[in-house]
This record gives structure tokens, C-alpha cells and sequence, in this order.
């Protein structure tokens, strides 16, 4: 174990802060499914109980020693559909899919051109459970509840297990960007022809579930005393589209959304899957220090390091390639490249490019922790 002269909050947040920590914050992802995986145990497990995930968490723990901050937790994909999470029909292991199955989503058009004008009259929230919800699933509302319920009561039990290991999550409260979210609503095609050829109720559309978002994640972060709150977009990138798409119905409200953030002390930890090299210098617009920008492995690191080096803390980016198929010592070189490059001067919590696979090798998972901990 290298020198340590900071607690894992102390260390990551100088890293989101742009100081230099004693060492480099390890943070990867690791949702319920790794953690199976990695526990011995089945996908179709933890797909039906938090009791289950929690299980896995806890051997995983066990067998690792821990990390700086937990990105992820022991919610079942059911229960990420009825809080609004992932607003897609799902197949879940042990129901759909057999039990090594990933959870999958089901892309369609459940959200119809009209519905655009029912959001900003209802919002987003009374929408999606008066009317979308039932429209993905079979559930009942009593399920519903149900479910509900069980990711409140099941929390204690999880932060009793991190708290063992000095850890904290890294977030509580949490988001899609409005663009994301309707893109899967009205499924991609359909969002990409809406954005061309019927812009303004899109636009209307994203305005008003920004001025929802806005309230309700302060107020999650305030209560939580876990001052983030995490940011997913993976379709707004020049991947999809042109920068005149981003710079009309993403960049502004990501502006408003981080400043409004911002000056009530809430850092945005955006989660960015797809390639954003064309769009990373918008984020040098951003207050200093105000963002962690997550990457997955298919945006450039290096290239986000040299653009945001001293104005934003980075996020990741071992890939999930490498920890399913690589061996240790890739592993360990890679992470040292990570910490050598993207992490002098500060300013780096080393993590997955996106999460960590459900088909990772215990053995790559363990390169990538005892480098972060002792290298450097």
C-alpha cells in the first residue's frame, strides 16, 4: 500500500477539487451485475433481490479490500425501470433472459410525437407514472410501490457494508440529461427525425424537464449530504450528431443545469459513453472545478486531459475490453499510463470506461485497484 495521509473522501474530493491527492482516487463503476460476477454468483441472482446484490457486494468487498467511493449499488433492473432510471421495456435474467444473461433493454417508439405537448403540460414526472410507465410494463401499482419500498429499506444494510471500508457513494442523486431521455422514449430513430423536421416541441420539451431536474436533484443532493449528482448522456455526441444538434438542444441546458448546481455547491459527475473528442472543449465553458467528466474508453483520454487540464477533474477509463480479455499486467500498465499522464498536476479518479463488464476476470478487476492504491 502506498503512503496514505487522506480518508477516501478527503481523496477524492481534492481530485474533483484539481489539488493533488496523496495518491490517485479509485473509483470504478461497478453495478450489481459485475458484482455477481465477481462474487461467484449469477446474474439472475441479484436481478431479483437486493438481499442478493447486496451478498455480492459484500464478497466483493471482502475479496478486494475496498476502494475510495462505491459508483453503483445493489438496485435490481426492475426497480430501475419504476424510479424512472431507464424509461424502456426490459427482459431480466431468471424471467426473460436465462439466469448469465445482462439485463436488456427493448428500444421502441412507446413515446409518441404527441406526447411531446403532454410533458410540458403534465411534467415529466406525472407523466412518466400516470401514463409511460404502463405502458413498458406489466406491473401493477401496487408492484410498483412495492419496489420502490425496497431500494428505500435496503439502503441502510448497503451503506453499513461501505462504511466498513471507508467508503461514501459517490452519488445519490441522479439523472438523465432531457435529450437522452427522450431519445430513449421515442427511440432514436424517431427522436433523430424529430430533431430535423419537428424541432420546437423538442426544444419546448427539454426546457421544461430541465426546469423539473434542476429542483429535485438539489434537493436529493442536499439531503443526501453527498454534494453530486451524476449526469448520463450517451447520444448527444458528435458520434451521432452534428455540433450544431449539441449546441442547440444539449449544450445550453447542460450549462444551466451545471451552473444551477454549481452555485448551491453540487458538483455534475457526468457519465459520457460514445466518443466526445469534437465536444470537449464546450466543457472548458464550465466553471473550474464545477464537473467530473466521465469517459468510456471510446473518447480520447489523453486528448480530454490536454484540453480540461486544470479546469476539470476526469473520470476513468480502463476498458471494459481489457478487463473482460487482457491480462493483469495490461491492466496495470494501462492504469500507470492513467495515472502518469491523465493524473499529474491532479484532477484524475481512476475508473472504468463506463462500467465494469459483467464478464470481467477477477484477476484484471485486482490489477486495476492494487495499481490505483500503490502506484505513484
Amino acid at each position: 500500500m502506498a503512503q496514505e495521509s487522506m480518508t477516501t473522501n478527503e481523496r477524492l474530493w481534492a481530485a474533483i477539487r484539481l489539488e493533488q491527492p496523496d495518491r490517485v482516487p479509485v473509483v470504478p463503476l461497478v453495478t450489481a451485475e459485475p458484482a455477481a460476477h465477481l462474487a461467484g454468483m449469477t446474474l439472475a441472482e441479484v436481478a431479483g433481490s437486493n438481499q442478493k446484490a447486496i451478498e455480492a457486494y459484500r464478497k466483493v468487498l471482502s475479496k478486494f479490500g475496498g476502494w475510495d467511493s462505491m459508483h453503483g449499488g445493489p438496485i435490481t433492473p426492475l426497480q430501475q425501470q419504476v424510479t424512472n432510471i431507464y424509461p424502456m421495456k426490459m427482459r431480466i435474467p431468471g424471467r426473460d433472459l436465462p439466469d448469465g444473461y445482462m439485463f436488456q433493454l427493448v428500444e421502441e417508439e412507446f413515446m409518441k410525437p404527441e406526447d411531446y405537448d403532454r410533458i410540458c403540460e403534465m411534467g415529466i414526472d406525472a407523466f412518466y407514472y400516470e401514463d409511460y410507465l404502463w405502458r413498458i410494463t406489466d406491473l401493477t401499482p401496487d408492484d410498483v410501490q412495492r419496489e420502490v419500498t425496497n431500494v428505500l429499506t435496503m439502503w441502510p444494510e448497503f451503506d453499513a457494508e461501505l462504511k466498513k471500508y471507508d467508503m461514501r457513494p459517490l452519488i445519490l442523486a441522479s439523472d438523465f440529461h432531457p435529450f437522452f431521455r427522450l431519445s430513449l422514449m421515442r427511440s432514436m430513430v424517431a427522436f433523430t427525425q424529430d430533431l430535423y423536421y419537428n424541432p420546437e416541441p423538442v426544444e419546448r420539451t427539454i426546457k421544461q424537464i430541465t426546469k423539473e431536474l434542476i429542483p429535485k436533484n438539489i434537493a436529493i443532493a442536499k439531503g443526501s449530504g453527498i454534494d453530486t449528482c451524476l449526469f448520463t448522456d450517451e447520444r448527444a455526441s458528435a458520434f451521432y450528431y452534428p455540433l450544431a444538434v449539441f449546441e442547440r438542444f444539449w449544450w445550453p441546458y447542460t450549462e444551466e443545469i451545471v451552473d444551477a448546481f454549481w452555485s448551491e455547491g453540487i458538483v455534475t459527475v457526468f457519465h459520457l459513453d460514445t466518443c466526445w473528442d469534437k465536444n470537449l472543449p464546450y466543457f472548458k465553458r464550465l466553471p473550474r472545478g464545477s464537473a467530473v467528466v466521465g469517459l468510456d474508453s471510446t473518447t480520447d483520454i489523453f486528448l480530454a486531459k490536454q484540453v480540461l487540464r486544470d479546469h476539470l477533474c476526469i473520470h476513468g477509463d480502463v476498458p471494459a475490453s481489457l478487463l473482460s480479455l487482457g491480462k493483469p499486467e495490461e491492466v496495470e500498465a494501462y492504469c500507470k499510463r492513467l495515472i502518469d499522464e491523465v493524473g499529474a498536476g491532479g484532477g484524475l479518479i481512476l475508473g472504468t470506461g463506463c462500467a465494469t463488464p459483467p464478464d470481467c476476470k477477477p484477476e484484471n478487476f485486482r490489477a486495476m485497484i492494487e495499481t490505483g492504491k500503490n502506484y505513484g
